[in-house]
């Protein structure tokens, strides 16, 4: 009987003995236990466009607490990123995200193979030759432009029966950085969504050639003011256009939309509201991946084209923020709602679709047709769409 007992024991422990080497190997090959994680940037967070990106780095250090160290550089020029990618690369990064538009980041990840580069798309990355550790990604912008147009066309609508503006008077304007596909797009989905409630709604457009100048963002958008425009958005990065709105007069209001940082403190009395891509689902999802010693595209959830990814409303990667419902007509967030809950079921054809023409400012043999529609982000999350639409577009030199 003893023996039995002894035997039973044995057998136990060496149960026992398995299990728990199973455990380590499963330790030592699965998750990490801390991680040195680096964000790059081409701005500081005073800029509409890296603060928004910065809120995913706060997202990190709140899910990870103590099994994270955060190291960040900003103000970095895209031309100018070999110092900071060393400069990481030394402090252990098991993973840098960054959110400039350098043509050297795949170049450097080359030679740092044991760390996962994460950027955010510049350019059509599909049939683009990689580096296996470097990713890219953006959110669908797109969506969210599109929905914010909607509330201004509620918003130009009211005043038309009102009185305020006559139907030609149907007029916004577009403060934008330069002429590249990812702000055009921008810009067109917006005026398509201004012009689902305002049929013959027209856009002008008037580009900084700079992302970030609070003197020429302010002084484009006075000068689409004073061209007639009754909503001024952007695609820059400072609050000149928002301050500018707000310094309308009284006698004929302008009301403003922005984008990827709130400006209900600085134009209380003309924002109408503010979309915005959310970084923080992509950077969260990539960080465990690496903690977890997996492909980050095997964790993200998205549009996944290879190594490069995107997503709209329905991964929580685009985002409406700041309705003003003091100035916003009643209906406007119903209407914004039915909008999302198309794009968030799937469907997103009815955007760039229409009796339109546009032409490709790069190219002006190169034409389009939207009768058929244009699908944005089918095979990249960098904006494709390039084409200023006839008729309904005009650019100000």
């Amino acid at each position: 009987m003893k023996r039995v007992y002894l035997l039973t024991i044995l057998a136990c422990l060496l149960i026992l003995g398995v299990f728990l080497g199973s455990f380590r190997l499963m330790d030592v090959s699965g998750q990490r236990d801390h991680l040195t994680v680096g964000f790059i940037y081409d701005n500081d967070e005073s800029t509409a466009y890296t603060y928004n990106f910065s809120l995913a780095k706060d997202a990190v250090e709140k899910k990870y607490s103590d099994r994270v160290d955060i190291v960040s550089c900003s103000n970095v020029l895209d031309d100018e990123m070999e110092e900071p990618v060393s400069e990481l690369a030394e402090k252990g990064c098991d993973i840098i995200f960054f959110n400039g538009y350098s043509q050297l980041v795949p170049e450097l990840a080359k030679d740092y193979p044991d760390i996962q580069f994460c950027q955010t798309s510049y350019m059509d990355m599909s049939g683009v030759s990689t580096p296996a550790n470097y990713h890219t990604f953006k959110g669908e912008a797109y969506q969210g432009r599109y929905v914010s147009g909607i509330a201004a066309g509620m918003k130009i609508r009211q005043m038309i029966l009102d009185g305020i503006i006559s139907e030609d008077e149907a007029i916004v304007g577009f403060v934008a950085a330069f002429p590249t596909s990812e702000v055009i797009s921008g810009y067109t989905a917006f005026l398509m969504g201004v012009r689902s409630v305002v049929s013959q709604a027209v856009m002008r457009v008037t580009y900084t050639h700079t992302w970030s100048s609070y003197a020429l963002e302010k002084s484009a958008a006075r000068g689409l003011i004073d061209d007639g425009c009754i909503v001024i958005s952007q695609h820059t990065d400072t609050i000149g256009p928002a301050i500018a709105c707000e310094e309308s007069s009284e006698n004929k209001p302008v009301y403003f939309v922005g984008y990827n940082q709130s400006m209900a403190e600085v134009a209380p009395g003309s924002l109408l509201v503010t979309s915005r891509i959310c970084w923080e689902p992509y950077v969260l999802a990539a960080v465990e991946a690496v903690m977890l010693n997996k492909d980050i595209e095997s964790t993200v959830t998205g549009h996944i084209h290879g190594t490069d990814v995107s997503a709209g409303f329905e991964k929580g990667w685009v985002e409406m923020d700041d309705l003003n419902q003091l100035v916003a007509p009643y209906g406007t967030q119903q209407a914004m709602d039915l909008a999302i809950g198309k794009f968030r079921a799937g469907n997103t054809d009815f955007v760039f679709k229409g009796n339109y023409t546009g032409v490709n400012p790069d190219d002006p043999q190169d034409t389009i047709d939207l009768k058929k529609g244009y699908k944005e982000n089918a095979n990249t999350s960098y904006p494709t769409f390039c084409y200023v639409l006839n008729d309904v577009i005009t650019v100000i030199d």
